[in-house]
């Protein structure tokens, strides 16, 4: 089973820090989150620049709000940062349930899903080198994989689990594992409904922070933050990770149910957490 680091968002120029240290480790992926109305760097860009640094180490949105962005430019965007990267784009896509965010970019939360499913679409044929339509010709480039980068797809309701089976590569869980293993299931009971070959990619996220007490201060107080627009910030913060035995039991935890990759999201800025995490795994 694989292991990423999931980055944080509070110190954006730090990144570069973070994402050398983990291309020379053990790790798999680099995940970054992604909002609009709020104070993160945006994904893409971000990642495009992480690729730049690194050599081997894979770069994923964790998760990309793909309703929120024209169509036809995400597709370029994406199919760019695939092959200027080598074929390392990770592209983890959800819906968003931010109205804010929704509302700056013009977009309907009540329909977002139904959205979603037309962008899949028309990325589909333009990553396939397909003309986009209506007299209009194809919008490159050709990504490095035939039909376009690797495809997660981030979410909880049976919508967004089939999504997997009809569009996608895997499935994203931002949960614990003493229900991941549900919706791990049903995402395979999804791909064999859609006759799949092989098997969906599994990739759980698990909130940690690792290190001295300020380290653990800051995370808790940024997740908190973070979280707030939930109205139960405290609950979310419960689920973070901070030893070494805990870190650990997740990670033996979705191992048993059969992940294939656990990305360790981290909050605290303190790229010394690489470290730690590294020797831990």
């Amino acid at each position: 089973m694989n292991v990423g680091i999931g980055l944080p968002i509070g110190d954006p120029a730090a990144l570069l820090t973070w994402a050398r240290r983990a291309d020379a480790g053990p790790f798999s992926t680099l995940g970054l989150l992604d909002r609009l109305v709020y104070d993160n760097p945006e994904p893409l860009v971000t990642l495009g620049v992480l690729a730049g640094a690194t050599t081997r180490i894979r770069v994923q949105t964790e998760v990309l709000l793909a309703p929120l962005r024209d169509t036809a430019l995400l597709a370029k965007q994406a199919a760019t940062l695939d092959l200027m990267s080598g074929g390392r784009l990770v592209l983890g896509l959800g819906i968003g349930g931010r109205e804010d965010d929704h509302r700056v970019a013009g977009t309907d939360l009540r329909t977002r899903g139904r959205r979603m499913d037309e962008q899949m679409a028309t990325m589909c044929r333009l990553w396939h080198g397909e003309p986009y339509g209506d007299g209009i010709g194809p919008i490159g480039p050709v990504p490095a994989r035939i039909g376009g980068p690797e495809i997660l797809f981030g979410g909880f309701k049976p919508a967004a689990l089939e999504r997997v089976a009809r569009w996608g590569d895997g499935f994203l869980a931002a949960a614990d594992p003493s229900w991941a293993g549900g919706l791990f299931d049903a995402v395979r009971g999804f791909w064999k409904k859609y006759d799949r070959p092989g098997e969906p990619r599994l990739v759980a996220q698990v909130n940690v922070a690792l290190g001295p007490r300020q380290v653990l201060d800051d995370a808790l107080a940024r997740m908190h933050a973070y979280y707030a627009f939930t109205g139960m910030p405290d609950r979310m913060v419960e689920g973070l990770l901070t030893t070494p035995a805990a870190i650990r039991a997740a990670l033996t935890a979705f191992e048993d149910l059969g992940a294939d990759e656990v990305v360790l999201y981290c909050y605290g800025l303190d790229p010394d957490q690489v470290d730690r995490l590294a020797e831990l795994i």
